[in-house]
Protein backbone atom coordinates (compact mmCIF):
# COMPACT_ATOMS: atom_id res chain seq x y z
CA UNK A 1 0.00 0.00 0.00
CA UNK A 2 3.02 2.46 0.34
CA UNK A 3 4.22 1.91 -2.44
CA UNK A 4 1.09 2.26 -4.75
CA UNK A 5 1.07 5.90 -1.63
CA UNK A 6 4.74 6.93 -3.54
CA UNK A 7 3.50 5.66 -6.86
CA UNK A 8 0.26 8.19 -6.62
CA UNK A 9 2.07 11.28 -5.25
CA UNK A 10 4.99 11.06 -7.91
CA UNK A 11 2.08 10.72 -11.10
CA UNK A 12 0.61 13.94 -9.17
CA UNK A 13 4.04 15.63 -9.43
CA UNK A 14 4.68 14.83 -12.91
CA UNK A 15 0.67 15.40 -13.58
CA UNK A 16 1.22 19.16 -12.06
CA UNK A 17 4.71 19.57 -13.63
CA UNK A 18 3.13 18.88 -16.91
CA UNK A 19 0.23 21.47 -16.23
CA UNK A 20 2.74 24.18 -15.24
CA UNK A 21 5.07 23.86 -18.25
CA UNK A 22 1.83 23.85 -20.60
CA UNK A 23 1.27 27.57 -18.37
CA UNK A 24 5.06 28.40 -19.19
CA UNK A 25 4.55 27.92 -22.93
CA UNK A 26 1.39 29.82 -22.89
CA UNK A 27 2.90 32.48 -20.79
CA UNK A 28 6.11 32.66 -23.53
CA UNK A 29 3.36 33.88 -25.89
CA UNK A 30 4.11 30.92 -27.87
CA UNK A 31 1.06 30.05 -29.05
CA UNK A 32 0.06 26.69 -28.71
CA UNK A 33 -3.30 25.64 -29.47
CA UNK A 34 -6.37 24.57 -26.79
CA UNK A 35 -6.56 21.04 -28.89
CA UNK A 36 -2.28 20.83 -28.58
CA UNK A 37 -3.22 21.29 -24.44
CA UNK A 38 -5.97 18.57 -24.38
CA UNK A 39 -4.07 16.32 -26.58
CA UNK A 40 -0.98 16.61 -23.98
CA UNK A 41 -3.14 16.17 -21.04
CA UNK A 42 -4.54 12.84 -22.62
CA UNK A 43 -1.46 11.29 -23.40
CA UNK A 44 0.06 12.30 -20.00
CA UNK A 45 -3.42 10.68 -18.65
CA UNK A 46 -2.11 7.66 -20.32
CA UNK A 47 1.31 7.26 -19.77
CA UNK A 48 0.43 7.79 -15.83
CA UNK A 49 -2.54 4.81 -16.10
CA UNK A 50 0.06 2.68 -17.80
CA UNK A 51 2.75 3.18 -15.36
CA UNK A 52 -0.13 2.53 -11.94
CA UNK A 53 -1.17 -1.06 -14.39
CA UNK A 54 2.60 -1.84 -15.06
CA UNK A 55 3.73 -1.82 -11.26
CA UNK A 56 0.52 -2.79 -10.27
CA UNK A 57 0.12 -6.39 -11.86
CA UNK A 58 3.26 -7.89 -9.90
CA UNK A 59 2.42 -10.59 -7.86
CA UNK A 60 4.15 -13.10 -5.62
CA UNK A 61 3.99 -16.19 -5.87
CA UNK A 62 1.85 -16.48 -2.03
CA UNK A 63 -0.38 -14.29 -3.59
CA UNK A 64 -1.00 -16.26 -6.78
CA UNK A 65 -1.21 -19.30 -4.91
CA UNK A 66 -3.63 -17.94 -2.41
CA UNK A 67 -5.87 -16.67 -5.13
CA UNK A 68 -5.89 -19.85 -7.04
CA UNK A 69 -6.64 -21.67 -3.57
CA UNK A 70 -9.58 -19.36 -3.12
CA UNK A 71 -11.13 -20.04 -6.93
CA UNK A 72 -11.00 -23.83 -6.65
CA UNK A 73 -12.67 -23.60 -3.09
CA UNK A 74 -15.47 -21.45 -4.81
CA UNK A 75 -15.17 -23.81 -7.69
CA UNK A 76 -16.30 -26.71 -5.61
CA UNK A 77 -18.67 -25.06 -3.28
CA UNK A 78 -20.78 -24.02 -6.67
CA UNK A 79 -20.66 -27.22 -8.21
CA UNK A 80 -21.75 -28.94 -4.67
CA UNK A 81 -24.86 -26.05 -4.27
CA UNK A 82 -25.66 -27.18 -7.72
CA UNK A 83 -25.28 -30.40 -8.06
CA UNK A 84 -26.35 -31.62 -4.16
CA UNK A 85 -30.04 -30.78 -3.93
CA UNK A 86 -30.88 -31.91 -7.27
CA UNK A 87 -29.36 -35.61 -5.67
CA UNK A 88 -31.34 -35.33 -3.32
CA UNK A 89 -34.21 -34.32 -4.71
CA UNK A 90 -33.84 -37.59 -7.40
CA UNK A 91 -33.56 -39.72 -4.27
CA UNK A 92 -36.13 -38.32 -2.01
CA UNK A 93 -38.48 -36.48 -3.90
CA UNK A 94 -38.07 -33.61 -1.35
CA UNK A 95 -36.89 -30.37 -2.64
CA UNK A 96 -34.12 -28.71 -0.34
CA UNK A 97 -32.16 -25.54 -0.38
CA UNK A 98 -29.96 -24.15 2.35
CA UNK A 99 -27.61 -26.86 4.00
CA UNK A 100 -27.81 -26.64 7.49
CA UNK A 101 -24.14 -27.75 8.08
CA UNK A 102 -21.14 -27.50 5.61
CA UNK A 103 -17.98 -29.11 5.89
CA UNK A 104 -14.63 -28.86 4.07
CA UNK A 105 -10.67 -29.02 4.13
CA UNK A 106 -11.28 -25.90 1.33
CA UNK A 107 -8.82 -27.75 -0.87
CA UNK A 108 -10.57 -30.82 -2.16
CA UNK A 109 -13.91 -31.47 -0.40
CA UNK A 110 -16.99 -29.97 0.47
CA UNK A 111 -19.68 -31.77 2.73
CA UNK A 112 -23.19 -30.36 2.65
CA UNK A 113 -25.37 -31.81 5.56
CA UNK A 114 -29.44 -30.81 5.75
CA UNK A 115 -32.17 -31.53 7.95
CA UNK A 116 -35.27 -32.58 6.49
CA UNK A 117 -38.43 -30.63 7.23
CA UNK A 118 -41.39 -33.37 6.44
CA UNK A 119 -39.75 -35.65 8.25
CA UNK A 120 -43.24 -36.95 10.16
CA UNK A 121 -45.06 -37.03 6.86
CA UNK A 122 -42.61 -39.29 5.24
CA UNK A 123 -39.85 -37.45 3.95
CA UNK A 124 -36.45 -37.50 4.90
CA UNK A 125 -35.00 -37.26 8.88
CA UNK A 126 -31.06 -35.98 7.54
CA UNK A 127 -29.01 -36.14 4.17
CA UNK A 128 -25.46 -35.43 3.50
CA UNK A 129 -23.75 -34.76 0.16
CA UNK A 130 -19.85 -35.41 -0.17
CA UNK A 131 -18.42 -33.61 -3.09
CA UNK A 132 -14.80 -34.53 -4.00
CA UNK A 133 -12.40 -32.39 -6.54
CA UNK A 134 -10.66 -35.10 -7.68
CA UNK A 135 -14.12 -36.83 -8.53
CA UNK A 136 -15.20 -33.54 -9.96
CA UNK A 137 -18.77 -34.51 -8.61
CA UNK A 138 -20.66 -35.87 -5.79
CA UNK A 139 -18.54 -38.93 -3.96
CA UNK A 140 -20.93 -39.63 -1.10
CA UNK A 141 -24.51 -39.22 -0.84
CA UNK A 142 -26.41 -40.43 2.53
CA UNK A 143 -29.95 -40.16 3.30
CA UNK A 144 -31.69 -41.15 6.81
CA UNK A 145 -27.74 -43.22 7.27
CA UNK A 146 -28.93 -44.84 3.77
CA UNK A 147 -25.54 -44.65 1.50
CA UNK A 148 -27.38 -43.92 -1.75
CA UNK A 149 -23.85 -42.69 -3.40
CA UNK A 150 -20.51 -43.54 -2.75
CA UNK A 151 -17.54 -43.52 -5.04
Amino acid sequence: MNKALRLNKALNFKLIKILSLTRLVHNEESKMSETMKIILAVVGVFAAGFIMVGTNKQQSTEQLEAASMIRSYVAIQTMANDKCPQAIKKATGEQVFFPSETQSDKESYVTLKWVGENSKAGGFKSASCTLRASLGGISELIVDDKVIIKK
